[in-house]
């Protein structure tokens, strides 16, 4: 029989608190019951195994990061919404190392259609999008191009990957306003493929 109080929300707020701790990658399912003072066995009364645990953990992540940005951006448009959104990001970024890690993993997408965290994440960011006025495909396209701008930053930020002696803070911000240009400017009409 399981510990009392040990739940599947505990284990994986437990979980994601370990990664913070010691990374994404190094949750083990051992780790989390030695935690708990459990054996391992103890933890499969609330989640399948360890792919499921760290599903679980992207989700709860991923619910947090949406939640901040979403009270970043809301009021705002253009620009205004796009920096909230950006530092909204790299703040949960930079914070919580192991869950930001843990919302970089592929998801079954027939998981990713019962998530409401994951389909309000799509409507923040698309409607955010839509102010520049972007449509299908572009749409795809620039949430790709964010996605990628502010993850390859956060990711060289979080190891030291910039050392060039200008204050990290300053090149965000340029790398925003340098999105702002690009998503206003957005060039329409020459899709290829």
């Amino acid at each position: 029989m399981a510990r009392a109080g040990l739940t599947a929300d505990r284990v994986v707020a437990a979980a994601a608190d370990l990664a913070d701790e010691v990374g994404f990658e190094n949750v083990s399912l051992s780790a989390l019951a030695r935690g708990f003072g459990v054996k391992d066995a103890s933890l499969y009364s609330h989640v399948r195994n360890l792919q499921d645990l760290r599903t679980r953990v992207a989700f709860l992540a991923g619910g947090e990061l949406i939640d901040r940005i979403a009270v970043a951006v809301a009021g705002r448009a253009g620009r205004d919404a796009l920096g909230a959104f950006a530092d909204a990001y790299r703040a949960y970024a930079l914070e919580h190392p192991g869950r930001y890690a843990a919302t970089q993993i592929r998801v079954d997408q027939s998981l990713i259609a019962d998530s409401p965290a994951l389909r309000r994440t799509a409507e923040i960011t698309y409607g955010m999008l839509r102010a520049y006025g972007l449509e299908e495909p572009d749409l795809t396209d620039a949430v790709r191009l964010l996605r990628s701008t502010f993850h390859g930053f956060c990711a060289l930020e979080s190891t030291g990957g910039f050392g060039a002696p200008r204050d990290v803070r300053r090149s965000w911000e340029r790398a925003v306003d340098a999105l702002h240009v690009a998503l206003t400017h957005w060039p329409r009409g020459a899709q290829v493929g």
